[in-house]
């Protein structure tokens, strides 16, 4: 178990250009996806993280061998059809495990995954996901915490994916994978448009696939027989890049964020120049500014191209040192507030009414110790830590190193004072202990 934490003394501007990361979010669908191909395949910039080391060993246990290059690229291969079985010791680990349920499906005609895990933000079904394989002819059922399907050859059919909250990012993964195999036409409505399925969705085509309409919420998929395989690299992480910015942002800094996609992050930077930041935006790149106290906010989460729900967390943070009440609406996990109680205890004042939290900016906020408790609220945290005065520590930062390829040495970069250290010794630098995937 990583008992690491983060010690951070904050009250320094942070300064200087960073490199953001692979997008998690695409690359671990697309691993899953790999399953699919009948040939070797190599994806390029796919982060060194916790999550993506439960994917590569539950893709071993699949018959899908995977290893790092020289160049740091991960090469995937198939080389056992007969294990269709995701146990719920990796499962529970990450919620985007649940997107190797349609792979297997569709190139082995059974799976047996267990149902997902991933971080306490409140309920996320998956009934949107077993619906549309039911509809593409799959048998399904529940049995003791594992989901079974089987079928022999899925057949097209049209699926409306429209969920109570809007579309759903891995239920659109998991019928999309299973779809491209299928006989016939399929078609998609409702389908999520988020920058990482239409990444996913043009690894598929690199694969060999038919897919018309990435981007919009109707998918057109005529289905093939087979997939070959492909080299492709996966779109830079719109979450990491947007959460760089804040940092600099709530530090009152200058920091340039390079090989990144502005467009994907679109209404986080109208709210960072709402809050008051000075922002120049380039074809791959964004250089902002803080402001010397931010602007209030009003912040709606939804699905894109509204604000993430996965920048909501950071954005809050940036509020808590606003010159006015900001407001912050949560549509897309409404019990999403948990980062707001430990932020109180450097100072931050929110108040929370359902799915509505309420921020009343301070002019400061001092460091203590507090506690992860999900994957964007680390972050949070973080950001919090690097603003306020005096030190703060960070516990359970096992959430941060699912999702962010070394954040603590980024920020270092940046002029941040943050150090990575075993809890209650003191403070030494340690690069983050990446799990050996020699025996992948």
């Amino acid at each position: 178990m990583n008992h690491d934490v983060l010690r951070i003394q904050g009250g320094t501007a942070l300064t200087g250009q960073v490199s953001a990361s692979g997008s998690k979010n695409a690359a671990l669908p697309i691993l899953a996806a790999s399953i699919l191909a009948d040939q070797p395949v190599r994806i390029g910039r796919v982060p060194r993280l916790s999550d993506v080391v439960v994917m590569q060993r539950l893709l071993a246990e699949l018959g899908v061998s995977n290893r790092w290059t020289a160049d740091g690229w991960l090469e995937l291969e198939t080389v056992a059809l007969n294990a269709v079985q995701a146990r719920y010791q990796l499962v529970r680990q990450m919620r985007a495990s649940f997107c190797v349920l349609g792979p297997l499906l569709a190139r082995r005609q059974r799976a047996i995954v267990s149902l997902p895990g991933g971080c306490n933000i409140g309920p996320r079904p998956v009934d949107l996901h077993l619906a549309g394989l039911a509809q593409l002819g799959a048998e399904i059922r529940i049995h003791r915490g594992y989901v079974w399907a089987q079928a022999d050859r899925l057949r097209g059919a049209r699926i409306d994916l429209s969920g109570r909250h809007g579309s759903t990012v891995t239920g659109t993964a998991n019928v999309l994978s299973a779809a491209v195999l299928a006989q016939g036409e399929t078609w998609l409505t409702g389908a999520a448009c988020e920058p990482e399925i239409v990444d996913l969705g043009r690894f598929l085509i690199a694969l060999g696939a038919q897919i018309e309409g990435l981007g919009t919420s109707t998918l057109h998929i005529r289905g093939v027989e087979q997939l070959g395989g492909t080299s492709y690299q996966v779109i830079p992480d719109r979450i990491e890049a947007a959460t760089l910015l804040v940092a600099g942002a709530i530090t009152a800094g200058r920091v340039t964020v390079s090989h990144m996609a502005p467009k994907h992050v679109h209404q986080v930077l109208n709210a960072l120049d709402e809050a008051g930041c000075q922002l120049q935006i380039d074809t791959d790149r964004v250089t902002l500014k803080g402001p010397t106290r931010p602007r209030p906010l009003q912040i709606v989460t939804g699905p894109y191209p509204a604000i993430p729900t996965d920048v909501q967390a950071q954005l809050m943070a940036l509020c808590t040192l606003a010159d006015g009440t900001s407001q912050v609406c949560e549509t897309v996990f409404p019990q999403r507030f948990q980062h707001a109680a430990e932020l109180a205890r450097l100072g931050a004042v929110v108040e929370q009414q359902e799915n509505l939290a309420t921020v009343r900016g301070r002019p400061t906020l001092h460091g203590a110790t507090v506690q992860a408790t999900d994957l964007r609220a680390s972050a949070a945290l973080v950001l919090a830590g690097l603003a306020a005065d005096g030190q703060t520590t960070v516990q359970k930062i096992a959430h941060l190193d699912r999702g962010y390829e070394a954040m603590d040495e980024k920020l270092s970069r940046l002029s941040g004072h943050v150090r990575r250290c075993l809890d209650n010794q003191p403070a030494v630098n340690r690069k983050l202990n990446r799990a050996s995937t020699s025996d992948q």
